[in-house]
């Protein structure tokens, strides 16, 4: 059995959860409605507020869907009731983010802006403060999302290993190089 899989993901109140004939789950909150299509051999279970996701067999296609599914689900619970928050930092000399509704336009060392539009789901907020570096928030109900288009914008400029310079996660802890004089 899957040690993921087999856990019950808990239904905080104000949450409801359908399955349709489809096998479509849908998962309903305050902050809105997050759906996923689910394999045909892997079937939802509700009762006590508690949410089971089960397999018929122990075939081994079945087995690594099991866990994965239950973590979607885990997700979108998690999503529609709290939501989800990445916090991306600018170090370097110069670069700066300005956030205009769904437009994001950065200025990060190279000869022309970058400017990428957001997505509906995403909210952006950008903070510059004198003697720190600019830090872009986004916010989203939906984890994947978020974490697709966090690690599109750090890919524009990811940090380099000798003076850190780049887009980074807030918190995330980088490899740092010596330089050439290290080497005598």
């Amino acid at each position: 059995m899957s040690r993921i899989g087999k856990l019950p993901v808990n239904l905080p109140s104000g949450v409801t959860i359908t399955v349709d004939d489809a096998n479509v789950v849908s998962v309903k909150g305050p902050l809105g409605t997050l759906s996923q299509k689910l394999d045909r051999d892997i079937t939802i279970e509700v009762e006590n507020n508690l949410i089971n996701v089960l397999r018929p067999n122990d075939e081994k296609r079945l087995k690594s869907l099991h866990g994965l599914y239950r973590a979607l689900i885990a997700n979108m619970v998690v999503g529609v009731t709290t939501g989800f928050k990445k916090e991306l930092e600018l170090v370097g000399v110069g670069y700066r983010a300005e956030a205009n509704g769904q437009r994001l336009e950065m200025s990060l060392g190279y000869s022309h802006d970058i400017v990428i539009e957001l997505p509906q789901e995403i909210k952006v907020e950008t903070k510059t403060e004198k003697r720190s570096n600019p830090v872009i928030t986004l916010s989203s109900i939906d984890k994947q999302l978020i974490g697709h288009i966090a690690a599109k914008i750090r890919s524009l400029r990811p940090p380099e290993p000798y003076k850190g310079k780049g887009i980074k996660f807030v918190g995330e802890q980088l490899r740092r190089k010596a330089g050439k004089s290290a080497g005598v």
